[in-house]
């Protein structure tokens, strides 16, 4: 680092100090270890400043002052994304995990959050009046990177994708200023939101519509590895014609003995429980289960399944395609893929594309892939003191074998950096569009780490 260079640094850094004070972290702090930290153990990214804001002030302050220092800049919202693009070395860190405020409005029937929240803060001031939001399927999972991309979740036949289901945003642009995203204010930075990422500013508040729905029916069911032919060619056919209010993940998770076992997660979001029961019945029939964990439970306690799966301890490497259904020739890549499972952490998850969110208008939000699919993620995860390389050639192989039937693009929020080709396909018809407004609204890149990277 030159003079000139370590000088203008410290200059950014008493700035931000004075209005920070200690929730500004700088490398060699005995806090920097923590606040670098992230769920996935495969980042070592080392950023130079993490500036902990607490409103939008602060973040418009910290976005000028990295503008002014020539730091590369990222942003730490809920911190999910696998690949650690919330940390980049030598920069300053937007983060945003102590804006987590959420605010509910029952008589609208929305709620607002702050930019660093998570399904799990927003399902707790909405639970207790029977409303839920469109979320993932991980609790832990932040808001604002989860609806800017997609966000697939138990709700999406019924409520649609996450994003569908925003209102408005307040966004801090690269020049620092604060506007509105929405019908009622920036309308074309709220259509290039709804997709496209975190490529246009820092989302510091959401307000999504809400839903009323006091339980959800929903849960695991395991099945023995020699029954995962019958049981993926069962859950083709009835996903086929669910309905709207019946949404299934399924895959293979690794069972007691490690051994991956096929797995349906169904998702009833319709107060007509008999119904479900009838559908959760069905799906029971396709084979013997050996764990049977279905019932009428809050949603906040549906998203807990998977929460237990994720050890900050290990290290984590995402692979994933789009495909239009679970075809022979899906259940047969996935059918090997799970019987090579290369560690007991290691698993197969597979999402459902349907109903409300497949009805939307392809050209009204920049997300663009409305047509019913599946989307498959390959997670290689391998513990402390391991090399990486088999798990990598396994997630590798899982998809290539998925190629032949893979639709263009995927999903941004599960591809890698050196991915950013294939997620800007995904946007189709919608690319030219949402690369217009990358230049109008963040012409010099200051996103560049966003998810995905847009150029051109």
């Amino acid at each position: 680092m030159s003079a000139t260079s370590a000088a203008t640094d410290d200059t950014a850094i008493r700035l931000l100090r004075k209005h920070l004070g200690e929730r500004l972290i700088v490398a060699g702090d005995g806090a920097f270890a923590g606040a670098r930290r992230v769920w996935n153990a495969a980042v070592t990214s080392r950023p130079a400043v993490i500036a902990r804001c607490a409103d939008a002030a602060e973040v418009s302050l910290a976005v000028s002052a990295a503008a002014d220092a020539g730091l590369p800049l990222s942003v730490r919202a809920g911190g999910h994304d696998w690949a650690g693009r919330a940390l980049r070395d030598g920069g300053l860190v937007v983060d945003l995990t102590g804006m987590r405020g959420a605010h509910v409005d029952t008589a609208a029937r929305t709620v607002t959050v702050g930019g660093g929240a998570t399904a799990a803060d927003l399902l707790a001031v909405t639970t207790p009046h029977g409303l839920v939001a469109a979320t993932g399927v991980v609790s832990s999972v932040g808001m604002a990177g989860l609806t800017t991309v997609g966000g697939y979740g138990g709700l999406i036949g019924r409520a649609g994708l996450a994003l569908d289901n925003l209102l408005d945003a307040d966004v801090v642009l690269a020049d620092g200023s604060t506007v509105k995203a929405g019908p009622d204010g920036d309308s074309e930075l709220w259509w290039a939101l709804r997709g496209g990422g975190g490529n246009f500013g820092v989302v510091t508040r959401l307000r999504y519509r809400l839903h009323e729905l006091p339980a959800v029916l929903a849960g695991m069911l395991m099945f023995p590895f020699e029954e995962s032919a019958a049981v993926l060619a069962g859950y083709a056919e009835i996903v086929a014609e669910a309905p709207d209010e019946l949404t299934v993940m399924c895959g293979f998770l690794p069972g007691p003995d490690g051994r991956a076992l096929p797995f349906l997660c169904p998702f009833w979001s319709s107060g007509d429980l008999a119904a479900g029961e009838r559908a959760v019945a069905r799906l029971r029939s396709l084979g013997h289960p050996i764990v049977d964990q279905v019932g009428p439970v809050p949603y906040p306690a549906a998203l807990a399944m998977f929460d237990g799966n994720i050890s900050d301890r290990n290290s984590y490497l995402l692979r994933s395609r789009w495909f239009p259904e679970m075809s022979p020739i899906a259940a047969d890549a996935l059918i090997a893929g799970a019987a090579a499972l290369p560690s007991p952490y290691s698993a197969l998850i597979v999402n459902r594309f349907h109903g409300a969110a497949a009805r939307v208008d392809p050209a009204a939000t920049a997300f663009a892939l409305r047509t019913p699919h599946q989307v498959a993620e390959v997670i290689a995860v391998w513990t402390p003191g391991e090399t990486p390389e088999r798990h990598r050639a396994w997630a590798g192989s899982v998809v290539t074998a998925l190629d032949p039937i893979a639709l263009p693009g995927g999903y941004p929020n599960l591809l890698g950096p050196e991915e950013d080709e294939r997620a800007r396909a995904s946007y189709g018809a919608n690319l030219d569009r949402l690369l217009r407004a990358k230049r109008r609204y963040d012409p010099g890149n200051v996103f560049a780490s966003a998810v995905p990277a847009l150029i051109g």
